[in-house]
């Protein structure tokens, strides 16, 4: 059956190439700022009521990464009409980064580096500051793309995997959200994955980080607020928990303040228990040619009449 699909998001020449090489050929594809009439997929992260009112034909909106900006939420409860997509491309790459801070917090990497460059020795002599992963527990909150890949790799490390999710099968290894505070206090890596909702705002705060044990590892590759910020950090500055942070409280704006400007009103960067990098897990050579066969195998799936199963619900969040 033909489909019309508009291209909203601005890419270069070579992706749109690419990304028009895969696409069925029952599939027409225009782009630009002005959605077309005859529009039945528009692929655009941000929409405004215009794009949506342009084509009476239109009944998906295909999100080009992972999540729902909250803007296209509240926008989007106003056509319940328009069922939404997005994609989980970079769910690989995400997982390698998280575990990347992991092991890099086990093994004391950041601060033995520091020291030995000093030409000191120390750390060699100091067994009891790096902890072992083979037999430890991970708590994986989000058991979705990303979670699961984080699972995997774990797996092979020799960790045992807990995962909390709201859709939960123990089958899976996945328990409900109540069952956190039975889980953390036998936790040894937390890895937060979690969307930003309103029922995630906030969701770790000075109680569950309390429950984690001591020399715990949390990595947060979600979204900042999800763990509250003064308790983190009080956590943090006590030395009593490492983390690494990929996700922050404060971004730029503009980019003549990337070099200046804080990702927190606390002073993380003045610890060492803490690894911090600027919001680059998703980023890799690969992600762009992941992104353009995600995105082009599920417009070929939606206009064929299949439902894949990475429809949004817009009263969740995700």
């Amino acid at each position: 059956m033909p489909c019309h699909v508009h291209l909203h998001q601005d890419f270069d020449d070579d992706w749109i190439r690419e990304f028009t090489a895969r696409l069925d050929s029952s599939i027409t594809l225009s782009i630009g700022p002005d959605v077309s009439s005859s529009t039945n997929i528009l692929i655009a992260g941000v929409p405004e009521a215009k794009h949506l009112e342009a084509s009476k034909a239109l009944t998906t909106l295909v999100i080009p990464w992972a999540g729902l900006p909250k803007a296209t939420r509240v926008l989007l409860k106003d056509y319940p009409h328009i069922e939404i997509y997005n994609i989980h491309h970079n769910a690989g790459v995400v997982a390698e980064h998280a575990v990347a801070l992991m092991m890099a917090l086990a093994r004391n990497l950041i601060p033995t580096d520091k020291t030995f460059r000093a030409n000191d020795w120390t750390p060699r002599y100091d067994k009891t500051s790096i902890m072992q992963l083979k037999g430890k527990r991970a708590l994986i909150l989000g058991y979705g793309a990303i979670g699961h890949e984080i699972g995997k790799i774990c797996r092979t490390l020799g960790m045992k995997i807990v995962g909390i999710k709201k859709n939960h099968d123990a089958s899976e290894g996945a328990y409900p959200v109540s069952e956190l505070p039975v889980f953390l206090p036998k936790t040894n890596v937390f890895f937060v994955c979690l969307p930003m909702t309103p029922n995630t705002l906030g969701m770790i705060g000075k109680n569950e980080l309390s429950l984690l044990p001591d020399n715990a590892i949390i990595i947060n590759i979600g979204r900042g607020a999800i763990i509250n910020e003064e308790a983190l950090y009080n956590e943090l500055k006590s030395g009593r928990l490492k983390a690494g942070l990929d996700v922050w409280y404060q971004y730029p704006k503009k980019e003549k303040i990337w070099t200046i400007f804080p990702p927190s009103k606390f002073d993380f960067a003045s610890l060492e228990n803490v690894i911090m990098t600027p919001h680059l897990a998703g980023h890799s050579d690969m992600v762009e040619k992941e992104r353009i066969a995600e995105l082009a195998e599920l417009i070929n799936n939606i206009a064929s009449g299949n439902k894949p199963q990475t429809q949004v619900d817009i009263n969740r969040g995700y």
